[in-house]
């Protein structure tokens, strides 16, 4: 498996710093409710609101578009281990995140 470690100490780093935004947006990842409110409006607004949170001068839009660009990135890794026969775990934050991320993509799109 030699070559292939980067996949878990990446999917660390990357729990650390969404508990980090999750922290600063004072997130309860237990909190279904709000974790599907999260990911609605993360899939929703797509990579141009993403971008548009992390230029936004008020921290708290900015660390919400870092925790959807650090779900992207996690998602990336976790399909790219796959793709090698690895399987890659997030911890607890990702989990909850990602779990609502999974349930919203499944309802599609909101109408306007």
């Amino acid at each position: 498996m030699s070559g292939f470690e980067h996949f878990a100490r990446d999917a660390i780093e990357l729990e650390r710093e969404i508990l980090k935004r999750g922290i600063l947006l004072g997130l309860d990842w237990a909190d279904a409710a709000a974790m599907r409110q999260l990911a609605r409006e993360a899939l929703d607004g797509g990579a141009e609101h993403t971008t548009a949170l992390l230029h936004d001068p008020d921290p708290q839009h900015k660390a919400r578009g870092e925790l959807f660009a650090f779900a992207v990135l996690m998602l990336r890794t976790m399909t790219e281990s796959a793709e090698t026969g690895l399987h890659t775990h997030g911890g607890p934050a990702w989990k909850a995140f990602g779990r609502a991320l999974i349930e919203e993509s499944r309802r599609g799109p909101l109408s306007g």
